[in-house]
């Protein structure tokens, strides 16, 4: 038992010590450790407790004040005090972001947010200090101009060490991760610059030739079942590999998809990262892709720039006056045009053909189009102007980017440190310390936005007016966000755009595509998986080419 007046005594010092990380938020891990031994083991020996007997009442303290500060910290998050509490969401949720870390390893984060919503409305509480937010109304003052900067999960993302990705200089000019805005705009500039109209009018040579080994390869598989999931990963993955023509014999595409799994777990409790770095075995495959991105930087860096890809504007060789770019800034911008650049076209592409092949009606309307556009063995679908004016491809590629956005659930902003809080709309207040997640995945499917059937596959709502029935649609345009919107919106978009359009259209010239026989068309959202970028499954697809 303990002594008269060491309970409470332990007690108050635990509620001390949650007021000090209320208060201060510290990551520091000694610090961490110390705030978590050193109170009950003063408490200990200010008892007089005997040093040969001290290991058995230090127990007793350190338990007593490990309970009392877990109690302050539980009863806080679920009291009215607390500056969320008015906020609707199940109480799992409040308490901890733990819950949610365990809804994400299972890869359907996007499918859990959305039940919520239905559930409870608009507006969500999914953590102790997060709301999710599903109002279109409120969408410009969060992702927009005048809105804020991004969230706390990238900090919880930075799992890769302190070098490399992971390092300071490559964090100041991280474009996806960095949380000033100011720095991001900085680290803008340079992404700008590839993506501006002439940059990828110089990247249209390098697709076609990709796209035609595309066409080329599948057209040699003879009539026989492919994974078309998997051939649209080798495609899109650049950056001098040769995947479609050797296979990925070094398992670069599988380290690239594991390697985002860890830090989507990271990303819900931020927090843990100082003490996961003390682990060599944590995410080793985030890590192994750190590596893989310095390895190509350093290739490239060596070789120059023999063509004006995107990796030249990273780098960007005309610097001349300017002091070149950190190194662990261009391993970072490599390991985000490696993943973003290829793992999101990839899983569009084949969103796209698996909806299309699960409609065959809206695949015969997208062939008879293309078919006149680009008549067969007389004109290649290569003219980006001509795609692009093509009503129902677009309208294919909206609903497909409609029903499964690359980034399903976490565009995440947050008040700006030391700012106070932030008012959304009229009279929406954010408090400082709280992160605002905005769901595509959730706003895509309101039917407040898009109407009716919003969890069907309808290409004709894009079309404006009625379809062939008299159904007359509504179609909220503020409400689509697949490429995010706002300063922090997905800047390789248009190359994107014409990717997508491309590879559709080549392959609906060059071959009828069907599902193997025996697939289970069910399989392919259970197999999607949301671990900040949609992961995929496989799609066993029979080609053929199509008759002269």
């Amino acid at each position: 038992m303990f002594p008269p007046n060491s309970a409470p005594t332990v007690l108050l010092a635990s509620l001390v010590c949650y007021l000090f990380l209320k208060r201060f938020e510290p990551t520091d891990v000694p610090l961490l450790v110390g705030l978590l031994v050193v109170p009950p083991l003063i408490v200990s020996f200010l008892r007089g407790d005997s040093l040969d007997l001290l290991f058995g009442p230090l127990l007793r303290s350190w338990s007593l004040y490990c309970s009392g500060l877990l109690f302050s910290i539980l009863t806080y998050r679920i009291s009215p005090l607390h500056p969320l509490s008015k906020y609707p969401g199940p109480m799992t949720c409040k308490i901890s972001k733990l819950w949610l870390t365990f809804v994400v390893s299972r890869g359907k984060l996007h499918v859990y947010v959305k039940g919520l919503h239905d559930k409870y409305g608009p507006i969500v509480r999914i953590g102790p200090n997060e709301l999710s937010i599903n109002e279109v109304s409120l969408v410009p003052s969060i992702l927009g101009v005048k809105g804020m900067p991004k969230g706390p999960l990238w900090d919880g993302r930075r799992i890769s060490g302190k070098k490399g990705p992971g390092s300071k200089e490559a964090v100041r000019g991280n474009l996806i991760g960095a949380r000033d805005l100011k720095l991001h705009s900085e680290a803008r500039k340079a992404w700008n610059k590839a993506f501006v109209p002439a940059a990828i009018k110089g990247y249209e040579p390098i697709l076609i030739r990709r796209v035609t080994q595309l066409v080329e390869s599948l057209g040699a598989q003879k009539s026989r079942s492919v994974d078309l999931s998997r051939w649209f990963s080798f495609f899109s993955f650049g950056g001098g590999f040769e995947l479609m023509r050797d296979g990925d014999k070094d398992g670069l595409w599988h380290k690239m998809e594991r390697g985002l799994y860890f830090p989507a777990l990271a990303q819900q409790i931020p927090w843990c990262i100082s003490f996961l770095l003390y682990f060599p075995m944590v995410g080793q495959e985030m890590k192994a892709l750190g590596k893989f991105a310095m390895d190509q930087a350093k290739r490239r860096l060596n070789e120059g720039s023999i063509h004006d890809d995107l990796f030249y504007y990273l780098i960007d060789d005309k610097r001349v006056d300017a002091e070149p770019y950190p190194f662990p800034l261009v391993v970072s911008n490599s390991v985000l045009a490696i993943v973003a650049g290829s793992d999101t076209s990839a899983t569009v592409l084949a969103n796209t053909f698996f909806l299309l092949l699960s409609h065959r009606e809206s695949y015969e309307r997208l062939k008879l189009e293309l078919d006149e556009a680009f008549p067969r063995a007389v004109k290649e679908p290569t003219d980006p102007a001509l795609l692009s004016s093509q009503p129902y491809l677009n309208a294919v590629i909206k609903e497909s980017l409609r029903l499964f956005p690359p980034v399903a659930t976490s565009l995440q902003r947050a008040p700006s440190l030391r700012t106070g809080d932030k008012v959304l709309g009229e009279g929406f207040i954010i408090p400082e310390g709280t992160a605002v997640v905005v769901p595509p995945y959730t706003m895509h499917r309101d039917p407040r936005y898009f109407s009716p059937s919003p969890e069907k596959y309808i290409p004709e709502r894009w079309l404006g007016g009625d379809d062939d029935t008299g159904t007359e649609f509504i179609v909220n345009k503020d409400a689509f966000i697949p490429f995010s919107t706002g300063p922090a919106n997905c800047v390789g978009k248009n190359l994107g755009l014409l990717e997508i359009r491309m590879v559709v259209a080549y392959m609906i010239q060059a071959f009828e595509l069907q599902f193997a026989d025996g697939y289970d068309e069910e399989r392919w959202e259970d197999e999607l998986k949301d671990y900040l970028l949609m992961q995929k499954g496989s799609l066993p697809v029979v080609v053929t080419s199509r008759a002269a």
